[in-house]
């Protein structure tokens, strides 16, 4: 009321002047409310991206916890893993100081068995010197038992040979005579009949002579097929007069086809030698004499049987027998040397020699040989 009390006191200039100021007063405050406006919208825009803003400092602060958290989850497995690595350090140092001080030992190792081949290297040339000597001592070993049995072969050997000598004196003295009493042109056929009669003595003494020379020289290490009833023959030939005088019959059994085997005749010669030998002289005691020796195959092998008909060997020395110079024969009797020969002949030649006793009824050497290949 006051106010329009005072504009209605104003004049027309004093209204208009004041509806101009009013209108200025107006636009003044548009532009006052204009900007207010435009400051509201541009807070309000400032608040949305200062909410958008803050949103993302939260999404940030969410991603920086996760990156946080896996930060410490990997500085806590880096930690684990330096604490690992650190342990293996340790573990490779010790690895390391173990390998030096193996390296140390396999150094000292080797230098030792550098002696150790150094002294093997010498033993093993003791040994093959000590082979060889062995060899040599066991070669004149059987050579002195093969001149042993020719010594106790010589009486017979000797009787052999006096008969052909004693025929050819006769037969030569008989051809003298004839030629003596001038049959020599009427009667020649007769004297060369005396004559051939003494040869043939000569041819049989010859072969005695040649015989023991081949059974005494030294036997080779050769091998070759030998016929086993032949060895065993000429061993029994050689044998025939000891066995002739002391009254003992040799009973032979060989097979009707010819059996060969690989080996020694020599050697294989004086084995039977040295068995008839034994069989001999376990005979002394017994009244009716008997040696029995039989050959028969078996698949391969060829066993041969000397056996004899007395009193057997005394129980608890089959183990011993064939020991070198173990013998039951009394002092001076024997060497003690003939069946461990013969057990070493046996072996050389791929076989076997066992001893079947029958103490009180007699004893028997079988002997096994393989056969010639060829002959299989």
């Amino acid at each position: 009321m006051p106010d329009t009390v005072a504009y209605q006191a104003m004049s027309h200039e004093q209204l208009l002047e004041t509806y101009q100021q009013l209108l200025l007063q107006n636009s003044s405050l548009e532009m006052r409310l204009h900007k207010s406006e435009e400051r509201r919208r541009a807070f309000i825009h400032i608040l949305t991206d200062l909410n958008m803003v803050n949103r993302k400092l939260h999404d940030q602060r969410k991603a920086m916890i996760h990156i946080l958290a896996d930060y410490e989850h990997d500085r806590s497995r880096l930690a684990a893993q330096t604490e690992r690595l650190h342990n293996s350090r340790r573990a490779l140092m010790h690895i390391l100081q173990d390998a030096h001080q193996s390296n140390l030992r396999l150094e000292n190792s080797r230098k030792a068995m550098i002696h150790i081949m150094s002294d093997l290297k010498e033993t093993s040339g003791e040994v093959q010197r000590r082979e060889l000597e062995l060899r040599e001592k066991q070669e004149q070993l059987v050579q002195a038992g093969k001149l042993a049995t020719l010594g106790e072969l010589t009486t017979g050997v000797a009787h052999e040979l006096n008969n052909p000598l004693n025929n050819i004196g006769l037969f030569v003295g008989n051809a003298i005579d004839l030629i003596d009493l001038g049959m020599a042109d009427t009667d020649p056929e007769r004297i060369l009949q005396e004559l051939d009669s003494a040869m043939r003595q000569v041819r049989k003494a010859t072969e005695i002579i040649s015989h023991l020379r081949t059974f005494g020289r030294a036997a080779s290490v050769s091998r070759e097929p030998v016929i086993l009833a032949s060895v065993i023959e000429n061993s029994i030939s050689l044998m025939q007069e000891q066995l002739r005088l002391r009254q003992i019959e040799v009973q032979l059994h060989l097979p009707v086809q010819e059996v060969v085997v690989m080996g020694n005749e020599i050697q294989l010669e004086q084995v039977f030698i040295n068995l008839l030998t034994n069989a001999r002289d376990a005979l002394s005691e017994v009244v009716h004499k008997v040696i029995t020796i039989t050959c028969e195959i078996h698949g391969p092998m060829v066993d041969i049987k000397f056996g004899d008909n007395g009193p057997g060997i005394p129980e608890g020395l089959e183990q011993r027998i064939f020991d070198p110079f173990f013998t039951t024969k009394d002092v001076g009797a024997g060497t003690g040397l003939g069946l461990s020969i013969t057990y070493g002949i046996i072996k050389e030649h791929q076989g076997a020699i066992v001893i079947e006793n029958h103490p009180g009824e007699g004893a028997a050497f079988l002997i096994q040989l393989p056969l010639n290949a060829d002959e299989l």
